[in-house]
């Protein structure tokens, strides 16, 4: 496990950045898994920016999402396809058939979930999963259960998750209960994982998940038997980690 810290969430983001980006230089064609939510935006926007001085190129990369809501059409701004086109998909030069996200409107979820995990797998699985880490700990949306789901499957969401995504939308009333989610089998068959936190609200989570006892009570804590993980935070969510353990902090 390597842990960096960042002064703010601008250096997390573009350190964050600069392993995606060496991972589609060093591999033109590798296969990204990509997360949403509110701290990726700032990776998202130092790649862009990169792409547009010719530093990097995603023609030939090929990426699959963490997760979707159940009932939003691709076209609602508030479902994760939307989210992926607007603020990234259509400022780089990926194909958007090699972009690939989770079928929120899919009537059998189980038939879904199977379909997903095919997909992956026929991709040649994840080069490198970019993660995010909730307010329980969950990975994607893997809420805090009494087992791990290896398959994507879906969730109910927990009141927690509910309560820090109505931010998004107009009321509390709007936000889906329900989301369909990669599972833990394919995030911890990715080669390499990036997980990404920021802020003060983050810093009790993210210790007891890389610190804490391995249990689908913190989904997250599974990354400590990961072969591969990197964590970037900034100085805010790195704080618990810092006072207690900062010999293992770069």
């Amino acid at each position: 496990m390597k842990i960096f810290s960042a002064p703010d969430y601008t250096g997390m983001s573009r350190k964050a950045a600069n392993l995606i980006s060496a991972q589609v230089i060093l591999k033109p064609d590798s296969v990204l898994g990509l997360a949403t939510g509110s701290t990726p935006l700032g990776v998202y926007a130092q790649l862009i920016d990169w792409y547009n001085k010719g530093d990097v190129d995603f023609s030939k990369v090929r990426s699959v999402n963490l997760d979707e809501y159940c009932g939003l059409a691709p076209e609602h701004e508030q479902s994760y396809h939307y989210y992926m086109k607007e603020n990234f998909f259509k400022h780089i030069n990926i194909r958007l058939e090699n972009t690939h996200v989770p079928d929120g409107l899919a009537e059998d979820v189980a038939k879904e979930g199977c379909r997903y995990d095919a997909l992956i797998e026929s991709l040649g699985g994840i080069d490198l999963q970019l993660l995010g880490i909730g307010n329980t700990g969950h990975i994607g949306f893997n809420e805090p259960s009494e087992s791990y789901i290896k398959e994507t499957h879906r969730v109910t969401l927990n009141q927690k998750t509910i309560d820090a995504n109505s931010r998004f939308f107009a009321s509390k009333d709007q936000v889906p209960r329900y989301a369909v989610t990669m599972g833990i089998g394919a995030i911890m068959k990715a080669k390499k994982v990036l997980l990404v936190a920021n802020g003060a609200g983050k810093a009790e989570i993210l210790y007891k998940s890389l610190f804490g006892p391995i249990t689908p009570e913190v989904p997250a804590s599974i990354l400590q038997v990961h072969p591969d993980v990197t964590i970037v935070a900034d100085e805010e969510a790195m704080s618990v980690i810092r006072e207690k353990h900062p010999e293992m902090i770069d």
